[in-house]
Formats: C-alpha cells, structure tokens, sequence
C-alpha cells in the first residue's frame, strides 16, 4: 500500500467494490460506470476493490465475471483489483488499535439471547436493536462472561448527537446516532465484518468519493462514525438509485437480470452500453446518444438522477443500433468475424463492405452476421419462401438471369443493367425477379439492392445457387 499512501489527497479517487457471490448484471455495473467516469473526467484514479469476506458465498467464477464484464466495456481500473480476504492482517492490526484505545468491546450476547431481545423490542412495538448489555461506561456493573463463548467485538458507537451528511444525490441526510445500536465488527472468530473492513479499505486507498448503489445508506451512518473514531473525516457519498428491470422490480437474478457479458455473446457494443447505462441515471439534456469521449467530457455528479431508472430493453437496442450504423466498418467487422467464427464460419476481405452494406438493417453484431452467413455458408430458405417466390411462371427468367450474369463485369452497375436487361425481355417489374433471386441467394426475400447484395458475392455462388 506504500503506493497508495503516497498519493495527494487532492487527487479525485473513486472506487468500485464489488461482492462476488453471483454474477455481476446492469444493475450492478452501473454503479461501476459513475465512478470509473468522475474518476476519467477529474484526471483522478479508479479503483476496483473486491469485498470477498462472505467466504460461503464468493466464487471464483463470479469474480471471473466482474473483471470480463468490466474490461469488455472499457472500464479498467487504475488500481487493483484488490481482495479482501488478503488484507485480513490489515484489519486485525486495526482492530488491536481500536481495542487499545478502548473503540470497541467484547460481546457475550448469543444469537438466541439476541434474538429475544429483539422479539421483546418488536412486541413493544420498538426498533430491534442491541440494547448494549456488555457496553463498558463508569459504574455498569456487565454480567459475568460465560464460560466458553468467544465473544463477538462491537463499536462503541457515539451517544447522542447526530450524523449527518450531504450526499451529491439525495441531498443532505441526518441520522440520530440514538438509531443506531453498537455495530459488530468482528465475528467471533476474529473476521472483521464488511462496514468495518469498507472504511479500513477506503482509508487505505484514499478514496475522496464514494458512489454506489443507494441499498447502502443505511451502512453510510456507521461507516461515517468508525471513519471519525479512527480520527478522519469521510469521504462525499453520492448514493444511486435502484435500477429497476422492465417490470418495475429491482434488477436481479431472481427477477431476469443477465450476466453483463451475455450482452456481449448477443452482440451489443460496448460504447452502447456505456451510452445506455449512464443515461440509466444521469442525462446531459436532451442528448441520447453520444460517444465514450463525450460521456467523459459531459460527466459530473450534479446530473446524476434522484429517481430509480427502469431498464427497457428495447431502448437498449435502439441506443445499440445507432453506435452500430456510426461505426467504422472495418472495426465492426472484427466483431462481426467473432460471431462467424462461433459458428464455425471463416471470413475474408469482403466483411467490412458486407458490413456497410447491411448495418442500416441491424440492432446487433449477431444479425449482421446473420446477413453476412450466406456469403460464407450454404443457404436454406424456408419451403414457404420457395413455394411464394420461386414459382415454375419465373423460373425461365431466373435462367435467363443466371445466363447474363455468367458473363457481365461482377461489379453492381453491370448486374443492375443485366436485371434490367431479363425484366425488360421477360415483361416483368423488379419485385417479380429481384424477390425470387434474393430468396435462391440470401435465403430471404427481402435485402438491401439486389445489384449490391448480388455484387458482393462471388460470381459462381451466385450461379450456382439461381440454377433452380
């Protein structure tokens, strides 16, 4: 950490601290996006810390997702990751100072005793909270401490008085410090809890702003007390709202969420998302679409919204297709030859113009390589399409069709002048013979320019598949 400490305390350092006991969704990668985005527009530091201490629960494979999640939006930390199970020493050694100046306490107090207590409180209609039975002041007499029980440690929290603070969301927030019983902050074993090992973390790595999700407030009063009794001020809280799923429940596993990356595998651009996930509670305007550069530019935590966003998928897609038609063609193609090659399909040098030719069509990199599929593997069309379109009263023309192309310029001006050429012999209008060559090349009967489309594909495909 020698590093870390001996940075100023003026530079903006912004965190993001994930938990690893399920895979990490858009809900959760948003409150990902705001700080790696203050941190980009203040010339300041991110950090991705991972809060691993619930050993039961934390997985490898969670944790696999969260770093491939965050590094295929472009999201990467200056710092870290760091674990905390491997800063356990750390909090112990802070621990043993706060014992020594007398901060925190044993307690004997068991589950089933504490949970009495709080049936007692609920029955009397009071908060359930520890009562502060084993909490040391002048002339208490503590019970005798049992035998065999190896106490949990709590935080003398302050009595009296009020904790307060102005969080760049919600505004200013007081909580009595009455509300708020002695926290436990170590377990019996000696495992520090998570409030506690939050402040150690965020005093080590000298966080200047915390953002993130808004489920934390009610820690952000405890946090703030053991921040104080340690001798420094807290860090500004900024605390996000809930984004909800298209349901208006919060974004879960449970209620549909899906892993960031499976965005990726179903073709959705990283600068999309970051698009749609930051306008998900913070807006510039009216500005819906813009880019990474212009997001980081906009960004501050004044725009930052009070009120839950509700994820809509088809707003996603919309946002997607918009980066995608903006898009460079070569660097779309790149990731269009990765969805091929899933498939088992190789490319080569026509992707880009393939791409160019199709990307008004798509929503995504899959569908533009469903587009480009049929110029690298066999086609299918459906019985309908063929029974539709391929009719015996067109087929003289399609042959008619296939003999001219045989030996125009492979180029689009030619294969249009032959179209027109066939439609003029054969007394047809375009619809007639455009939508039968496209159902015999493409699969489909409705693409983009039948010269273009034609154009792209080598000559002898394209013989070979109209010879019906």
């Amino acid at each position: 950490m020698s590093e870390i400490a001996a940075k100023t305390a003026s530079r903006v350092r912004t965190r993001f601290a994930p938990s690893p006991t399920g895979f990490i969704h858009l809900g959760n990668i948003r409150s990902a996006l705001y700080p790696w985005a203050f941190a980009r527009s203040q010339q300041g530091d991110f950090i991705l810390r991972i809060e691993d201490t619930d050993v039961e629960r934390s997985t490898q494979a969670a944790v696999d997702v969260i770093l491939e999640g965050m590094a295929w939006l472009g999201l990467q930390p200056d710092e870290g990751p760091f674990y905390q199970m491997q800063r356990i020493d750390r909090y112990k050694a802070v621990l043993a100072e706060m014992q020594a100046k007398d901060m925190v306490y044993p307690c004997y107090m068991s589950v089933a005793e504490l949970d009495a207590l709080r049936e007692r409180q609920m029955a009397a209609k009071q908060k359930p909270r520890y009562d502060g039975t084993w909490r040391p002041e002048p002339g208490k007499q503590l019970p005798p401490v049992p035998e065999g029980v190896q106490p949990v440690l709590r935080f003398k929290n302050p009595l009296g008085g009020v904790v307060a603070w102005d969080d760049k969301v919600k505004g200013r927030i007081e909580v009595s410090n009455d509300e708020l019983d002695d926290l436990v902050i170590a377990r019996p074993d000696g495992t520090p809890t998570y409030n506690f090992c939050v402040v150690v973390d965020d005093l080590d790595m000298h966080i200047t702003h915390v953002i993130r999700g808004d489920d934390h407030v009610n820690n952000t009063p405890r946090q703030i007390n053991i921040f104080r009794a340690l001798g420094h001020e807290p860090p500004v809280y900024a605390h996000l709202p809930t984004v909800l799923n298209e349901q208006g429940e919060k974004m879960s596993k449970r209620h549909g969420a899906k892993p960031v990356t499976q965005y990726r595998d179903e073709g959705y651009l990283p600068d999309a998302m970051v698009n749609y996930l930051a306008r998900l509670g913070w807006s510039h305007g009216d500005d819906e679409i813009f880019s990474r550069e212009q997001f980081l530019d906009w960004f501050n935590l004044d725009h930052l919204g009070a009120s839950a966003g509700r994820f809509d998928e088809a707003k996603l897609r919309w946002v997607n297709a918009q980066h995608l038609r903006a898009m460079d063609d070569a660097a779309l193609a790149s990731l269009v030859a990765e969805q091929l090659q899933k498939r088992g399909i190789t490319t080569d040098e026509r992707l880009p113009a393939l791409c160019g030719l199709f990307k008004d069509r798509c929503e995504t990199t899959v569908q533009l390589a469903d587009w480009a599929a049929p110029y690298y593997a066999d086609v299918q069309p459906s019985a309908d399409d063929l029974a539709k379109h391929v009719t015996e009263a067109i087929k003289p023309a399609i042959a008619a069709l296939r003999e001219r192309l045989a030996n125009v310029a492979w180029e689009p001006a030619a294969i249009g002048a032959a179209l027109k050429e066939v439609l003029a012999a054969h007394q047809l209008k375009m619809p007639q013979l455009a939508m039968p060559v496209r159902v015999l090349v493409m699969g489909t009967p409705q693409t983009p320019s039948v010269d273009a489309v034609l154009g792209l594909h080598r000559r002898e495909i394209v013989l070979a598949r109209l010879g019906c």
